[in-house]
This record gives structure tokens, sequence and C-alpha cells, in this order.
């Protein structure tokens, strides 16, 4: 009954999967299952499943095999190398339910919705992402127009730095004008007596009266005189 039964299956495949089925042996077969991706402007991704059906089958699960087909442009969110390890996995509880049924075509089905959830899943987290990415670069240009938010901890703090900051600008004002009247400085000329003032011929009319070291300058022209 086996056989039987797997030979009316494979019939039946056929009018299902008219141009997608391809046998490789008389037990033995290979189905395209392509992808359904609302909103794709990418082409379909296509997996090739191989069912293999052994002596006992439907009564015992038959042998799966998942590739990409030969030269075919990989998807963005799908790698059936490497996707197949958790899709064919997938599959077991499907092949548990339908032991001692024919179960390809529930297994093509249940194949074909795990990888479109998983590549939709991916797409959704990709936009996710991008999303983010966009919000934070937004953030990050609001933050020139708002600047800090003010609160009393940050008022205080701005208050503490700005009289630090005037302190420190009033010292140093101090210190280079300091510098700079040390600088320019001009050293006061001395008084010179009435006698430094004759001697160098600069005594004028109005100095008879002062006193050179202490002599009236009446005495100290007499004094010249009895000296030539």
């Amino acid at each position: 009954m086996g056989r039987e039964e797997q030979i009316e299956e494979r019939e039946v495949l056929d009018s299902i999967f008219p141009d997608e089925i391809t046998d490789i042996s008389e037990t033995e077969y290979r189905i395209s299952v392509a992808l359904d991706i609302p909103n794709d402007e990418a082409e379909p991704p296509v997996m090739l499943l191989t069912v293999r059906y052994p002596e006992e089958y439907p009564d015992k699960a038959p042998l799966l095999e998942l590739a990409a087909p030969q030269n075919s442009t990989p998807h963005e969110y799908l790698n059936i190398s490497e996707d197949k390890d958790r899709l064919l996995p997938g599959l077991e509880a499907t092949i548990e339910e339908n032991l001692g049924m024919a179960m390809v075509f529930t297994l093509v089905s249940a194949l074909k919705e795990a990888a479109e959830q998983l590549v939709q899943e991916r797409r959704d987290a990709a936009a996710r992402a991008h999303e983010e990415a966009v919000l934070a670069a937004e953030r990050e240009e609001n933050k020139k127009f708002h600047g800090t938010p003010v609160n009393r901890e940050t008022f205080l703090n701005w208050r503490e730095g700005f009289l630090r900051e005037m302190e420190e600008a009033r010292l140093r004002e101090e210190e280079e004008k300091a510098a700079e009247m040390k600088k320019a400085k001009i050293k006061e000329p001395t008084r010179l007596t009435g006698r430094q003032l004759w001697e160098r011929g600069l005594a004028t009319a109005g100095q008879e009266d002062v006193e050179e070291d202490g002599v009236p300058a009446d005495d100290m022209q007499k004094l010249k005189v009895g000296a030539n």
C-alpha cells in the first residue's frame, strides 16, 4: 500500500505543480517553491525542495533537502543555504501531525509560509532599525536648537561657572593693568638746588630768594663776588 499511495500522491502533485515539479527518480522529485513577498521590488526568492520517499512512506517521514536555484540572485532577507537549518526543522511538527497520510503538499505550504514570515520579520526589523537611526539623527540635530534644559541644578552649576570666569577675568585685567603701569612708569626728575641752577646757567631773575644748600641767595652772591 505504501508504494501505491506514493504514486497516487505524485500524480496529484503533478496537477498542483505542473511547471514546478521535476522527477529525479521513481521515488524522488524536486519542487520549485516561489515566495510571495508583498511590496517587494526585488525578484521573489525561489527555494528548491527535494523530496525522497522512504519505502515506508507515508507511515514514515519523507527525506527532505532544501537549496537555492543555481546561479540565482541572493535575496536581501533570505539566505537559503543558511536558513534551511531553521526552515526544515520547523516542519517536524507538521510531519508528526500527518504521519500515515500524504503530506507533501502540506509540507510545501508550511515551508512557503515559514520562509515568507522569516523574510517579513527581517524586513520589518530592518525598517525599525532605519527608523530608529533617522530619529536618533533628528534628536542630535534638534539638540543644536534646544540646548540643555534648565533646572535648579543646571542653573546653579552655570552660575558658579559664570562667577568663577568673571573673577578670573577681573584678576587677569588687574594683572595686565599693573604690568602696563609698571612698564610705562616714568621716574620723576630730581629737583635742582639754586647752586646747581646757577652753575648750569639756569637761574632766572625770579630765583634771588631761593636758598642753596641752606644759604640765602644774597649771601651766596656775595660769596661768589668775593671769590672773584
